[in-house]
C-alpha cells in the first residue's frame, strides 16, 4: 500500500482529496470538526517535509454554485484546526485555481472551492479531473467517506498521476482497520450488528459470516429473526417479507460454525415514546400491544461475556432506540463492553452512521481502536466491494 510515507514532499504541491463535508449551523459555524481533525496528520506530514498543500472537497449537495455550500464558510475553522493560515480559491479549476496554486509556497495551504459546484465532479468527467490534476505534483486521497464514489476528484483524477499517487494516513488507517476485521484479525472475531432492518444489512451479513466466529444481532432487526424462529414479538418492528431470509442466514451460519446470538430478553414499551410504560420480557414472548425497544439485562450480561472473550470486534449499528434516553442503556452498555475489551488488548472497529453517532454521543470515541469516518464507504467495504477511490490508487 503506497502511503504518504513513501514520498518526500519537499518543494512539491500535494493535491489532497479530503472529506470536509462537515455540519454547520445557521451562522455557518462548524458544529463538528472531526473530519477536519482527521485530515490533520496527513497535512502536517506534507508541510513538515517542506511541501505545500492544496485541499479539495465537496460540501453538501449543491445545485450549481450556491453560496450556502461554499467552502469559504469553513476556511477559518480549517485554519484553526491546522494551526496555519489557509488560503482560499474561489474556484476549483481554471484561471483562479491555477493562479492560486502557482503562487503557493512551501509550507502553505490552499483550500479550493466546492468541487460539486460542477456537475462534472459527480459524473466522473475526465476533462474536469484533468483540470484538477494540473494543480498538484502528487495526488493524495485521504477521503474514505467518498471513496465508494467514482467521482472526478476521488477516483478519475488519480489516473493523471501514474507514478505520484498515494493514500493519506486517514484512508490508509481505514483500509487497515477493515482488513484487520475481515482478514488479519486475531480470533475470536465478534461482529455486533444492530439497527432496525435486516434488509439494509443482508450483504454485510453474507459477506462477513465466513470471517467471524460470533455474531451478535440486536436492535430492531433481531425481531425479524425471532419471529422467523416462531417467537412472539408483539408489536415490535419486523420485516415480514424477510422471514425466510432470516432462516437462511441462521442456516448458513450453522454450516459455517458461526455462533449467532439473538436477544434473550428485551425492554418492551407500550408505545414508541421515551416516557412510555416499560417491562422486561423474554425476547421471544413479547405480549401483544408491546414492542421491544432495547436489550434486556440477561442479554447484556451474555454479550459482555462474549465481547470480553473476543480479540477482534466490529460494531455496526445500535442495539436499541438509543435516541430515546430510556432505551439507550443497551447501546451504552455495548459501548462499555467494547471499551473494556479494547483496554484488555482487543482490536475494535466501529462504523456505520448510527453506531458512530452513539459512540460520539456517549463518549466512547477514544476508548475503541478505531471509529470509521465513512458511513456508506465503510458499509460497502464490509459488503466486500472494491471501492473505486481505493482501487484508483492501486492501479
Amino acid at each position: 500500500m503506497k502511503t504518504i510515507d513513501n514520498f518526500n514532499f519537499k518543494d512539491k504541491k500535494a493535491l489532497i482529496r479530503v472529506d470536509f463535508n462537515v455540519p454547520v449551523n445557521e451562522n455557518f459555524e462548524v458544529t463538528d470538526a472531526t473530519r477536519i481533525e482527521a485530515a490533520k496528520p496527513t497535512i502536517d506530514k506534507i508541510l513538515k517535509d517542506g511541501g505545500s498543500v492544496i485541499l479539495m472537497s465537496h460540501f453538501g449537495r449543491p445545485k450549481g454554485k450556491e453560496d450556502k455550500y461554499s467552502l469559504k464558510h469553513i476556511v477559518d475553522k480549517v485554519s484553526q484546526v491546522l494551526g496555519v493560515p489557509v488560503k482560499f480559491a474561489s474556484d476549483c479549476i481554471g484561471e483562479v485555481a491555477e493562479k492560486a496554486s502557482a503562487e503557493l509556497k512551501p509550507g502553505e495551504v490552499l483550500l479550493l472551492e466546492n468541487v460539486r459546484f460542477y456537475e462534472e465532479e459527480t459524473k466522473g468527467d475526465d476533462t474536469f479531473a484533468k483540470n484538477l490534476a494540473k494543480l498538484g505534483d502528487i495526488y493524495v486521497n485521504d477521503a474514505f467517506g467518498t471513496a465508494h464514489r467514482a467521482h472526478a476528484s476521488t477516483t478519475i483524477v488519480a489516473k493523471f498521476f501514474p507514478n505520484a499517487k498515494c493514500f493519506g494516513y486517514l484512508l490508509a488507517k481505514e483500509i487497515e482497520s477493515i482488513e484487520k476485521v475481515m482478514k488479519t484479525g486475531e480470533k475470536p472475531v465478534t461482529a455486533i450488528l444492530g439497527g432496525s432492518k435486516v434488509s439494509s444489512k443482508i450483504t454485510i451479513i453474507e459477506n462477513i459470516l465466513p470471517k467471524v466466529n460470533n455474531m451478535i444481532i440486536g436492535g430492531g432487526m433481531a425481531y425479524t429473526f425471532i419471529k422467523a424462529l416462531g417467537g412472539k414479538i408483539g408489536d415490535s418492528i419486523c420485516e415480514n417479507d424477510k422471514l425466510d431470509l432470516a432462516l437462511e442466514i441462521l442456516d448458513k451460519a450453522k454450516k459455517l460454525g458461526v455462533n449467532i446470538y439473538l436477544p434473550i430478553d428485551v425492554v418492551a414499551g407500550k408505545e414508541f415514546a421515551n416516557d412510555t410504560p416499560t417491562q422486561i420480557v423474554q425476547a421471544n414472548n413479547i405480549p401483544d400491544g408491546w414492542e421491544g425497544l432495547d436489550s434486556g439485562p440477561t442479554t447484556l450480561e451474555r454479550n459482555k461475556e462474549l465481547l470480553l472473550q473476543s480479540r477482534t470486534i466490529l460494531w455496526n449499528g445500535p442495539v436499541g432506540v438509543f435516541e430515546m434516553l430510556n432505551f439507550a442503556k443497551g447501546t451504552i452498555a455495548i459501548g462499555n463492553f467494547v471499551a473494556e475489551a479494547t483496554k484488555a488488548g482487543a482490536f475494535s472497529l466501529v462504523g456505520g452512521g448510527d453506531s458512530v453517532a452513539a459512540v460520539k454521543q456517549f463518549g466512547f470515541e477514544d476508548k475503541v481502536s478505531y471509529v470509521s469516518t465513512g458511513g456508506g464507504a465503510m458499509l460497502e467495504s464490509l459488503e466486500g466491494k472494491i471501492l473505486p477511490g481505493i482501487q484508483a490508487i492501486y492501479e
